[in-house]
């Protein structure tokens, strides 16, 4: 799959650079002027805010209904089920998305991509 994926790539890339693929803007009708691109820059006060906000959260939470709730969600995952309830559940216990993907990683792994061509 990974293999049919990166030579589809290369041939489209390769249609491209060889105009038999016209793509506006890039390899036909380009426009002579410079469009300005706009970077969005977030205020450091905001990261500061939301990190006072989760520890807020982490402290006000119950910590034992978190635990049980990610417990279920590994379990589940160990047993393999469906997980939507046990995640539903997990957020309504207000279990974090870092938390609850540690415990999928956890059981899964974390996906690689393959350098074999």
């Amino acid at each position: 799959m990974q293999r049919e994926i990166v030579e589809s790539a290369y041939q489209h890339q390769k249609e491209v650079e060889g105009k038999q693929r016209t793509i506006v803007g890039l390899n036909q009708f380009r426009t002579e002027e410079e469009t300005p691109i706009k970077i969005l820059r977030v205020n450091p006060e905001v990261e500061k805010s939301q990190i006072r906000k989760l520890q807020a959260l982490k402290r006000k939470r119950n910590h034992k209904k978190v635990t049980v709730a990610l417990d279920q969600l590994q379990k589940g995952a160990e047993a393999n089920v469906t997980l939507m309830p046990f995640m539903v559940n997990a957020v309504k216990e207000y279990a974090t998305l870092g938390e609850i993907c540690d415990v999928l990683r956890e059981i899964y792994g974390e996906h690689k991509a393959s350098t074999v061509f």
